[in-house]
């Protein structure tokens, strides 16, 4: 099963987010920032890490920008996906989510639709990507 690690600080986006990509199959955790999101992914055990982080930009303690790039620094998550999603729709915020080291930027709210099938697709989920692609899905509406 895919790990995915939903990091920001609204919980109404959390829980939005928890609930789309749990009713697409995947365990998803959460963080109310980028400073807790990194102590989850330290306190892992050897070997492990999730495998796809959905991250906010703008939060407290640690901002997104900051935690994408420490997530780029450490030796076990260097090479997973990174979805943004962020209110911020200025074409420089997606130029500097990519600069930070991001994959995909989405803007906030992000549909359902959209939501999954950019995760399914992140993270070489292709069942569920063809699924989400060909419209069945449970829970999750265009």
């Amino acid at each position: 099963m895919k790990h995915i690690l939903v990091v920001d600080d609204a919980a109404t986006v959390r829980m939005y987010h928890r609930k789309m990509l749990g009713d697409a199959g995947w365990s998803v955790d959460e963080a109310v920032n980028g400073l807790e999101a990194l102590e989850r992914v330290l306190a892992l055990p050897p070997g492990q890490c999730y495998d796809l982080y959905v991250v906010d930009i703008n939060m407290p303690k640690m901002d997104g920008y900051t935690l994408v790039r420490e997530l780029r620094r450490l030796s076990q998550t260097a090479q997973k996906p990174v979805l943004m999603v962020s209110t911020e729709a200025q074409m420089h915020d997606a130029v500097a989510a990519e600069e930070a080291g991001a994959n995909v930027y989405l803007i906030k709210p992000a549909r359902p639709k959209e939501l999954v099938l950019t995760a399914a697709l992140m993270m070489g989920d292709a069942e569920t990507a063809r699924r989400v692609a060909a419209g069945h899905t449970q829970g999750v509406s265009a």
